[in-house]
Parts: structure tokens; sequence; C-alpha cells
């Protein structure tokens, strides 16, 4: 088993509870790694896990794990963890998994997981959707649409998303999340390969060339999956395709990072909004 064996990996440094008196990682850890690793592939497929099991109607449940262990970890080493879909049965999936550090394989491992109601815990057959899902992961398919156009069409998904980020999650009033310029705005909004609507964003036209971004929100589950800036770029090209010249956003400074890695620099003075930092921020087309 080679690192190339693998498109998907997660990365973490082992801590110091984790080693015994020789710094080796205790051996129990490792299943704990590919547990970790587990749930961070579902945020790679771009599916909120709950969710999406309700949505499908079931649950996955561990049938059987077995490592094979090759080499020790140590205090302090960087490992990434693979782990690939290698097989759907009829109820069963199997995922195989190596623990690497640089190139060396330290670990093998093999998780069997069983589809089953979760009220009964008794096996069902693996959705379609969820085998499409996988088995498009593997062979390398996106794993998001982004769609953009009129509220007409894609209000309703994207005031789920701004409801649950700027309401519920960031406790902005509601009488203020919403105003006028929706209607006539072009709106951007993510979906994963299950049709579920996962972040969004919209883009205002303002005179002389100049345009807004505004609104953008990403389901709190999913940040750091670059669905933002999916949703960005997204309108970033209908703004070049009308001819806009430059692009302005209010940045929450919390996101402040996340746009200056896409290219946004700084255009004012701070402020607040709605009781929450911000600062200006603008990216010439």
């Amino acid at each position: 088993m080679k690192r190339q064996d693998f498109r998907f990996f997660h990365r973490l440094r082992v801590r110091w509870v984790e080693v015994d008196m020789q710094q080796i990682v205790f051996n129990g850890h490792y299943l704990m790694y590919f547990d970790t690793a587990f749930a961070d592939y579902w945020r790679a497929l771009a599916v909120p896990y709950y969710e999406a099991m309700h949505q499908l109607g079931g649950d996955l449940y561990v049938k059987k794990a077995s490592v094979e262990y090759h080499a020790s970890a140590r205090y302090d080493d960087q490992l990434d963890v693979g782990l690939k879909c290698t097989r759907i049965g009829n109820s069963s999936m199997v995922f195989t998994g190596g623990i690497f550090r640089g190139d060396e394989l330290l670990i093998t491992g093999e998780l069997i997981y069983v589809f089953a109601d979760p009220a009964t815990q008794t096996s069902r057959p693996v959705p379609q959707a969820l085998r499409d899902l996988l088995t498009g992961f593997e062979a390398g398919e996106p794993m998001v649409e982004v769609k953009t156009g009129a509220w007409d069409t894609l209000g309703p998904d994207a005031s789920k998303i701004r409801t649950a980020v700027f309401v519920e999650e960031q406790k902005i009033p509601m009488d203020m999340e919403w105003d006028e310029a929706d209607a006539t705005a072009v709106h951007a909004v993510a979906y994963n390969r299950l049709g579920m609507p996962l972040a969004t964003g919209r883009l205002l036209q303002h005179p002389e060339g100049e345009t807004r971004v505004g609104r953008m929100a990403v389901s709190r589950v999913l940040r750091g999956a670059n669905l933002g800036q999916a949703v960005l770029r997204a309108l970033e090209d209908v703004a070049r395709q009308r001819g806009d010249k430059a692009i302005h956003l209010h940045a929450q400074r919390s996101a402040e990072a996340f746009y200056r890695r896409l290219g946004y620099g700084i255009a004012g003075e701070p402020f607040e909004e709605v009781g929450i930092p911000h600062i200006g921020m603008k990216l010439d087309l």
C-alpha cells in the first residue's frame, strides 16, 4: 500500500497524551485516528453527516475494525491518514486505511460499516444516492455544484442557510437580515450531490461598474471545506461576464484572512455592523 493509493488524507500531529513512556503511540489510538479521518472524509464529500443520514433514512454502524502494525508513530510526528471506499455490498461498505509518516507506511486498517435502521439497528440496503456519492468521490468527480440565479429560483435554499448562520447562530435580528436587494441581486448557492444547500452569497449591481458581494454564509459543519471559495468565485465570474470592474464587500473580521487568501485587499477602516466587527475589502477584476 502506497500514498498514491489514496485521494483523501486527514492530517494530524501526535500529542503527548497518546504515547507511552517510550514516546511510542499506544496501539489503541490508531483506531481513533482512523475514526477521526472517517469523520473528515464526509466533509470531503461535502456532506453534513447527521442531516444526510436522516435524509437517506439510516445510519452507519461499525461491524468490524482491524489494524495491522508495521512501524510505530512517535510523539510530535505529523501523520497522514488515508482512507478510501474499496467495496460497497448490499448493506455494507468497506473502507481501507493507511497511516503514513511522510511516505513511510506505519499502519494499515480495514473498517467495515453497515447501513442500518437507527431505531432497530437492523441492516438496510445502501441507498443508490449514497453509492453514487462514494463511487463518484473515489473516481475524482466534483462533490459540489454552485448554481447562480434569481431570488425566485434560489431564494428558498439561500434563506435556509442564511437563517441558520446569521439569525440562529450569530443572533442577528430577523428583520435586519432580509431586505429589498434580494429581489434584484444575483444569488449563488452551493449544493452537494444529495441536493442539500450548503453555502450562499449574493451579488449586487452598483453604478460605474462597481459591484458588491454580501450575505456570504456557509453551513457551520462544513466550514473549511472550500464551499465559501466556490460561491465567491461563482459570483466573481458573473461580475466579470457583465463587465464589472471591481467587487467590494464588508467582511466580518473573523473572515478577513479568508478573503485575503482569495486576493481581496483592505478598503477602508474597521466598523461595526449589526453588532459584529467588519472591515471593507475590495478585489479589482
